[in-house]
This record gives C-alpha cells, structure tokens and sequence, in this order.
C-alpha cells in the first residue's frame, strides 16, 4: 500500500509540471492574487433593529496578511478530481444525467465565479453555502473551495500509466482500498505545484504595492480570466496550445511507474484474451507474434461504418487491420492521430482497414456527440467504436492513450506501440504486412518519402532526442549525455546535425556552450521550433543573421518564413542551457 501510495504521488507531481496544466495556470495564480475587497464589508444580521443588514468593516490589507483561498481552491481541486474520476460516471447514471453534466456544471460554476469577482454582491451570495468553514485567523473567501470543485471537474491531465489505471478502475467498477489511495495521492500530488503557482500569486499581491493598491482591478482581471479560461474550454481552445508542446513528462511518467505493476497492485485481472499479447515489445522495430487478436467487445455504439453497423475482427482476415486506442480530449492522442489519418487515406484501399478504438478518461467523453465533434475535428473518416465500458481496452490488456495493435491478415497481433513517436517505424511495418498479405499490391512510397508524402513539397516533422533522430547525420552518433559534435563535409537535404557541445536525452538536446548550434537542411516555407528555456536562438541565413528571444516552458517558435519550399540551410545557436524538441514544417 505504501508503494502504490508513492507511485500515486509522484506520479501526480509529473503530471502537476506536464504541459497539461498551462491552461488552468492564470486561474490558479489568480485565485491567489484575488483576495476578498477589503472596503466591500461583509453582510450580517444587526442585533440593534431585527430584519436590518449591518456591514462589518474590514482592516486594509498588509503585505504579511494571508488569506485562505488558495488552499480552498486546491482542496476543492482535490476533492472534486479524485471523486469524479472514480464515481462520476456511476454517479450521473444514478441521477440519470448526461454523461457530460459535471463538465457542463464545472463550467458554468467558473462563469459564475468570475462574475463573483467582477460583481462582490453576487461573490456573497456563492459564499453561503460554504459559510460553515472556519476562517477565525485567517481572511480568505470561502468561494475558493467552488473554484477548486469547479477546476476538478474540467482539468483534464495528459494521459499516464497512473491516470490510465484509475480511470480504468473507475469505469470497470473495480474500485477498492487501493484504488482510492492511489487516486487520493495522485490528486495531492498534481495539486502541489498547483498550490505553490497560487501561493506564488498570493505572496506577490502582498508584496507589490500595485497589487495592493488596485484590488479591485486584480479581481476583475482574475473573473475575466476565470470567465475566459470556461469559453476556451467550450471551444478546446486550450488544446491548440497543448498541441505545439511536446510532453516532457511521458519519459518520467514511464520511469516511475510501469502500468503492469499498478495493475497487479491494484489487483486487476485481464480477461483471458490477453495473455499472449502481453508478451508484446513495445515499439519493436522488427514484426512478432503476439497471438491471435482480442475481440473488439462491448462496445456502446459505431459511427463511421454503414448504419453504424458494428465491425467483428473475424470478418477482416485478408486485411491487414490497425486498432487505434484513443480518447478525443487526450493531448497525447491529438498529436498522434494525424499520422494514423494519413496511413488510413494512404493504404486503406491497399488492404489496410484501421479502427479507432475511443475508450473515455472522463465522463463527459463517453457523450456520442461530443466524441463524433473530436473525430471530426481531427479528420477522422474511418470507423469509431465507443468503447465506454472499456471493455475492449481491458480485452487487449492496453494501458496507454494512445496505443496502437498492428493485425496481419490472419488476425495475429503482430505490433504494439504505446504512447507518441515512431510513426516512421509503424508504417514500415504495415507495409510490409500489406506486402505479405498481397504480393502483388503496389504500394505508393512512404509517409517519409517527401515526394508523396501529405504535406507535399516540405521536410517531414524532425525529432531531436536521441531515441527519435531519425533524420540526423552528425558526427558521432546521436546518444544520450553529454558530448561534442561535428557537422559532416557533406550534410543530405533533410537532415540535421550538431555542432559544439550538447547534452541529448530521449526529448531533446541541451545547449551547454554558447557555441552549441543545429545545422538544419530543409525544404519548406515556414520551419517552426519547439525549444525551451531562458536565452535566444541566433538564426543565421544566406550570411544574415537574427535572434529570436525565448522565454518559460517550451512551446513552438517560428525560424524561417519564406515564399518558397526550396532547399536551404540554417543554423541556429542556441544560448547555454535552451534545449531544443524538434522542427516543423508548412
């Protein structure tokens, strides 16, 4: 119990740093900074004249003066994040609601909140039903316990093995001693960098006078940007974001906890289809033999097919078949997608049929509707099985969003690959399947083959960790540490090298000298870099040269932005200690 409880919490703690959290940030810092009016007074009952309101006046506020809010906001965050991922779908089947009224709930409480704080008469009247907690030597308003309940319900964290884990507990039912502490301490441990960002925004609104001083103006910005955060989340504006920012998090999330191990732990059994395909490498570069396929089972409903007729594994042998598990509102899974749409639009006359397999994190995703919107927005044409009992998840043994089996003609699992990345080698791998399959099929070339590749005429997306650098051509080998690199006499188009001294991981490379740069050669109009870090980038092009200045957590800069794909170079020296993620294209 004990282990499981230190995997719950550090596993929270990953997730607590992950891209993840971006959007809820200025909510959370915020709600620290959003400290109660101190001339609105308070409402109470005057004992002098029955019936009559009094107004208590309250002290100015000083700079050593703390107030509650930020530990109510994280409580609520806590209370309502653990609860609803293991109860919530049971709950509103209970209540014989929508699958997707917490969310709707939670959203509608973040309006009504940032109203509160723009309109202090409305503030009071959230503030009574949470007029019983004690606040006897600290100031604080008690709305902060909603926000946090509010917040709970609409976070919605990346997708790792721990999360993965309680989510299937949850929805399968089998919730137990062990399954509530681990979802108790993966809550507590997401919520700590949390607090700390809100106690942050508390101590720096006491200590700046201008945050002192202008009160008012601080909590009408803070309901603006709790009212704003509800419609981005409306919209998945929020997701954009997440999308141009790698996951740094997945390596870590990997290294402390192996799903296998959470799963005996918690005492979860498969289901009997499972035992071969377990024995599966993931990410394999060359074909195996894991056993005949799971069935696709218990599955809520289909679209994408004739009638939203069902599809049975059993009628595809001939056909090289991919499973594509995913869940619409995962991060990780909308990176990943487009690389499985552009393999359907390539190969699905050839003899590939690919199925996506949509098996919910939240309740709010086991909504037909709002699965079908994320589908489209994706691209999504080929079929959708709702898995919403995960009951085809548990068949297949998977613990990962997204995760992809690899089925040959005979229906024989034949790959697996859990989470982002290796798209080059999942698609050498269905050719040649298509290959065994029909001798004679004539198959276009490869995604990476720039010639017929979807996004025609560009460089292919560049990873720079050492466990996907694929496209580079330094001296020596790409490993991970630290070391000094070389570019080649002769560098091939589309490629990249090191110059100088860099330290690579499994996600990037770290500059560790001011001479440390990348030699890119490319073909596209626009290049984009995911780099992240305090310094500058220096972009030096055709002899000139200019610097792009980057700041805070890694997300995508623009390098190059030209009008035409031609062949050319760049080389980008980056200042000590930025480490750069990888190279787009348009």
């Amino acid at each position: 119990m004990g282990i499981l409880a230190l995997i719950g919490l550090i596993g929270g703690l990953i997730t607590g740093i992950s891209p993840c959290i971006l959007p809820v940030l200025p909510v959370i810092f915020f709600s620290g900074t959003a400290a109660p009016d101190a001339a609105s007074g308070r409402a109470g009952t005057d004992a002098r004249t029955p019936g009559r309101v009094a107004v208590e006046e309250r002290p100015p506020r000083t700079a050593s003066r703390l107030t509650l809010r930020p530990f109510l906001v994280i409580a609520g965050l806590v209370v309502s994040f653990a609860t609803f991922t293991l109860i919530g779908s049971a709950l509103l089947s209970l209540l014989g609601l929508p699958q997707d009224a917490l969310r709707w709930i939670g959203l509608v409480a973040l309006v009504l909140i940032g109203v509160g704080l723009i309109v202090p008469r409305f503030e009071r009247i959230l503030e009574r039903p949470f007029a019983l907690i004690p606040q006897r030597r600290v100031g604080g308003d008690r709305s902060g316990f909603l926000l946090g309940l509010a917040i709970g319900v609409v976070y919605v964290p990346c997708a790792g093995p721990v999360l993965a884990a309680i989510v299937v507990a949850g929805a399968t039912g089998d919730i137990g001693w062990r399954t509530v502490v681990l979802t108790v301490c993966f809550a507590v441990g997401a919520a700590v960098p949390l607090l700390i960002f809100a106690l942050a925004g508390q101590q720096i609104s006491q200590r700046i006078s201008a945050f002192r001083e202008r009160q008012r103006a601080v909590r009408v910005v803070s309901g603006v940007a709790m009212i704003l955060l509800a419609v981005a989340l409306v919209f998945n504006i929020p997701q954009v974001l997440q999308r141009a920012i790698p996951d740094y998090t997945t390596g870590l999330q990997d290294e402390v906890a192996d799903p296998g191990d959470i799963q005996n732990r918690l005492d979860t059994a498969g289901t009997g289809q499972d035992a071969e395909i377990t024995n599966c490498t993931d990410g394999a570069e060359q074909l195996q033999s894991c056993g005949t396929a799971p069935d696709i089972a218990g599955i809520s409903s289909w679209f994408n097919t004739p009638g939203d007729t069902g599809i049975d594994l059993k009628s595809l042998r001939g056909k090289v078949v991919l499973i594509d598990f995913w869940a619409y509102s995962c991060i990780n899974c909308q990176r990943s997608i487009p690389h499985t749409v552009t393999w359907n639009d390539k190969y699905r006359d050839l003899g590939l049929q690919v199925i996506g397999v949509h098996s919910p994190e939240y309740a709010f995703e086991k909504v037909r509707g709002n699965v079908m919107a994320g589908a489209k927005g994706l691209g999504i044409t080929y079929p959708v099985a709702l898995d919403n009992k995960l009951a085809t998840w548990t068949n297949f043994a998977n613990q990962y969003w997204p995760a992809e089996y690899l089925i040959d003609s005979d229906g024989v699992v034949r790959h697996v690959k859990f989470g982002e990345g290796d798209y080059n080698i999942t698609e050498s791998l269905i050719r040649k399947l298509l290959q065994k399959a029909n001798p004679a099929v004539t198959l276009p070339k490869s995604s990476n083959d720039l010639d017929t590749s979807p996004q025609q005429g560009v460089t292919p997306e560049t990873y720079l960790g050492a466990s996907r650098a694929a496209n580079y051509e330094g001296v020596p080998e790409l490993r991970s540490g630290e070391r000094d690199y070389t570019v080649p006499d002769r560098q091939d188009a589309d490629t990249f090298a090191l110059r100088g001294r860099w330290d690579a991981d499994d996600e990037g490379v770290t500059a560790t000298t001011s001479q440390s740069s990348i030699v890119l050669n490319y073909h596209a109009r626009k290049v984009y870099l995911v780099v992240g870090g305090q310094g500058t980038v220096t972009v030096t092009e055709n002899g000139r040269s200019r610097e792009i200045t980057i700041g805070g957590a890694p997300t995508l800069y623009p390098v190059h932005d030209g009008q035409s794909s031609d062949p050319a170079t760049l080389d980008l020296r980056f200042s000590p200690g930025m480490k750069g993620y990888s190279f787009t294209f348009g």
